[in-house]
């Protein structure tokens, strides 16, 4: 969080029923035509059985934005950009938890993340980079793929949160281990040895894996995860 919002905390929300009352109408940022990933050749059938039971209410764990972030300042839903990978989508709202929850319009979401060889994209490159401005409803959605790993670390996707042009929070969302391991068995994925354990050997899992794990569901062919993120 900037300095000048260090009294400000941040709360995560990420009861899917409790978002259910939010979750309605389109981002504001323009609709554009969104590119369809290329599929991975065999793809993981669609189960329950990696999905998680995210928390209801609670204290966000606030992350770096680590060495790669760039401020492309790229407005757009689909963040693709012709990388293979299982499909996913991603629904964020942004809340104002004082204010009853009340969802908040305008706020600047930008993501960022690995593709599935483990890579950033850097100087010109900008996929899997994008940014979001919530709707009245105070949701925006990202279709996007699931990131691989890389340096050790458990495969996440970074998040900045802007209420204003002042204020921001960062942190990142991590997976469910057994169904990260189910999808690296396949292409694009297996095209390197995945980790045995691509989380737990990661401190920073281990520490927030409680209120951070995204809670995912099959879609069609990849899948959707939603999370609402509260703020003061």
């Amino acid at each position: 969080m900037s300095s000048s919002a260090t009294s400000r905390r941040a709360l995560l929300l990420a009861s899917a029923a409790g978002a259910a009352a939010v979750l309605a109408g389109a981002c504001t940022a323009p609709a554009t035509t969104r590119p369809t990933a290329r599929q991975p050749s065999a793809p993981p059938a669609p189960t329950t059985a990696g999905t998680a039971t995210a928390p209801s209410c609670v204290l966000a764990v606030r992350a770096g934005t680590g060495p790669y972030y760039l401020d492309v300042d790229l407005v757009r839903s689909d963040i693709t950009q012709g990388r293979d990978g299982v499909p996913l989508q991603l629904d964020l709202t942004v809340v104002r938890v004082p204010d009853g929850c009340r969802p908040l319009a305008a706020a600047r979401i930008e993501v960022w993340h690995a593709d599935a060889a483990g890579d950033y994209s850097t100087g010109k490159d900008t996929y899997l980079r994008g940014t979001q401005t919530t709707d009245r409803t105070g949701r925006c959605v990202f279709h996007t793929i699931v990131p691989g790993w890389y340096a050790g670390l458990a495969p996440h996707i970074h998040f900045t949160v802007r209420p204003d042009p002042h204020t921001h929070t960062t942190s990142q969302f991590f997976f469910p281990e057994d169904l990260l391991t189910k999808i690296y068995t396949h292409p694009p994925y297996n095209h390197r040895t995945p980790p045995q354990h691509p989380n737990t050997r990661d401190s920073r899992y281990r520490t927030a894996a409680t209120t951070m794990t995204l809670p995912l569901t099959p879609h069609h062919n990849g899948y959707h995860a939603t999370y609402t993120i509260g703020i003061t």
